[in-house]
């Protein structure tokens, strides 16, 4: 049963979000691996983009702004339209870990983060609850 959070994506949008970072993960990682890139590679940098999180180290507000800046596909997309047009296989295999790392992130339920704290998403709240 899913619990319908005011201010947050609800329903079926919610599944369909998480379906969506699932598909683009799976086809990030289906990608790097016909690339001939280094598994080891992948290994090494799919938890990455989280160093981010120390971020939170400065308070909320900091860690939503540097988790939200490398947590959204923009980064990795440019960063492969530069690999592809200066032919850098090696920036491509990084733009492809980051992506599937990104959606992951979203088939797990983690989205961008709001400034109250990290466990508020807008795919809903993530974490222990205290009880209402």
């Amino acid at each position: 049963m899913l619990v319908q959070t005011p201010g947050f994506v609800n329903g079926a949008p919610l599944l369909l979000l998480r379906a969506e970072g699932l598909a683009i993960a799976l086809a990030s990682i289906a990608a790097f691996s016909g690339s001939g890139a280094s598994w080891p590679l992948f290994a090494a940098l799919i938890l990455a983009p989280d160093l981010s999180m120390l971020f939170y180290l400065l308070g909320p507000r900091s860690g939503a702004a540097a988790y939200n800046a490398v947590h959204t596909y923009v980064g990795p997309a440019l960063l492969f339209a530069a690999s592809a047009a200066f032919g850098a296989p090696a920036g491509t295999a990084v733009a492809l870990i980051w992506s599937a790392h990104i959606g992951i992130d979203r088939a797990l339920g983690f989205g961008l983060k709001y400034s109250e704290g990290f466990g508020f998403t807008h795919l809903g709240r993530v974490g222990r609850q205290a009880p209402g």
